[in-house]
């Protein structure tokens, strides 16, 4: 079973790191900083080598959000096994509408409603879930915008016109902080899940440490699925919310690490997602004729609002399921599976390759859509045009 509960963190870590390339790669690429195949390798190797500078976050999910040890109550591997069915599958349903929602979240939600129906509500340290977990998430993203917002502010300010296409080489240098600080805060969750499911099963000391190992697997796991892309979700975050030029991709990019780093460090796990979405919604306000897409950040902030619920109630459900026994389990996984194929051959109906991305014109380049007075005047000549004609 906790051989089972590793697969399947490790599958996690994978769609993790495919669901979250966008947060630091996102701007670059709708910039023209970066090539896509370029952003995406850069991105996989800082994550590998961002999930070997600390473990602070880890601790907080092994030893801290789900109680167990002496005095505590021990969460079972086959509750781990269900909270992780419904993290990844929340990863890709939101993967397939292109929705730059939280793995983090997703995997906490998955947990905490597996670890209620088989433990009890006392299972759930509620002060680490309200102090570490839904507070930063609440934060967070405010102030990642906020800080983005006087960035962008600043750099338009002090630079003219033509000094600004140099952001695009700061672009690489941000982005490449934003790939480290992900695998420092990221790749830890699943390593504290794997030494939790450890924990449960009697192969490691209470309130100990990722083993080297596991350490290992999971900054190897999370690398091999940035590298794999998540097109979709890079086409959200780097077009959909806002028309991105180089400053304003340096400004997001460089809040996004800021904010990453310092919560690290805490010890917070939050949701890279909302800090990366957060500073582009905050450099889209900074910019002077910038316009923010409200209804696409309004879709992203629901999905922030409904995935710890959601993959929740999954988790809950796999959990009771489980319960039965072994041929629960299986039903789980096969179900499981099952969903998974079906998520797979729907996205392959509208497919977003590196391709698409690399042939999408830069931002700065792309005239924006008249509005109020200027369309009515725009409308007007083309009804003039016609008569003419």
């Amino acid at each position: 079973m906790v051989a089972l509960v590793i697969a399947l963190a490790l599958f996690f870590d994978f769609t993790n790191g495919f669901h979250d390339t966008a947060n630091a790669m996102a701007t670059p690429i709708a910039t023209g900083a970066l090539r896509p195949r370029v952003a995406v390798g850069i991105a996989a190797v800082l994550n590998l080598v961002g999930a070997f500078i600390s473990t602070t976050v880890a601790n907080t999910i092994s030893g801290g959000l789900i109680n167990e040890g002496s005095g505590g109550v021990l969460i079972t591997p086959t509750l781990i096994f269900a909270g992780l069915l419904g993290a990844v599958l929340w990863n890709l349903v939101t993967w397939v509408l292109g929705l730059p929602s939280s793995s983090s979240h997703a995997l906490f939600g998955g947990l905490i409603g597996a670890a209620i129906v088989g433990a009890g509500f006392e299972s759930i340290n509620l002060t680490v879930l309200l102090s570490k977990i839904v507070l930063p998430a609440v934060l967070a993203p405010i102030v990642a915008g906020l800080v983005s917002f006087l960035a962008t502010r600043i750099a338009y300010a002090t630079t003219k016109k033509r000094q600004r296409d140099g952001f695009r080489v700061g672009q690489i240098f941000t982005s490449s902080l934003v790939s480290l600080a992900h695998g420092t805060n990221d790749a830890q969750k699943t390593m504290g899940v794997i030494t939790l499911a450890l924990i449960a099963g009697g192969l490691q000391p209470a309130n100990s440490s990722p083993q080297f190992w596991v350490i290992l697997v999971c900054a190897v796991a999370i690398a091999l699925g940035t590298y794999t892309g998540g097109w979709r979700i890079i086409k959200t975050l780097g077009h959909g919310i806002t028309d991105i030029e180089p400053a304003q991709g340096f400004a997001a990019e460089a809040a996004t690490a800021a904010t990453i780093l310092a919560s690290t460090h805490l010890g917070f796990a939050l949701s890279t997602t909302q800090v990366a979405s957060g500073s582009v919604i905050g450099t889209g306000i900074g910019r002077k004729g910038a316009s923010v897409r409200w209804r696409t950040a309004g879709r992203i902030a629901l999905g922030w609002v409904i995935t710890i619920p959601a993959a929740a109630v999954v988790g809950a459900i796999a959990a009771v399921v489980a319960h039965v026994g072994w041929w629960g389990i299986l039903l789980d996984a096969v179900v499981a599976i099952l969903i998974f194929v079906a998520i797979f051959l729907l996205s392959r109906r509208n497919t977003v390759t590196a391709r698409d991305l690399a042939h999408a014109k830069p931002a700065q380049f792309v005239r924006p859509k008249p509005r109020g007075k200027q369309a009515r005047l725009a409308a007007a000549a083309e009804r003039a045009k016609g008569a003419d004609a």
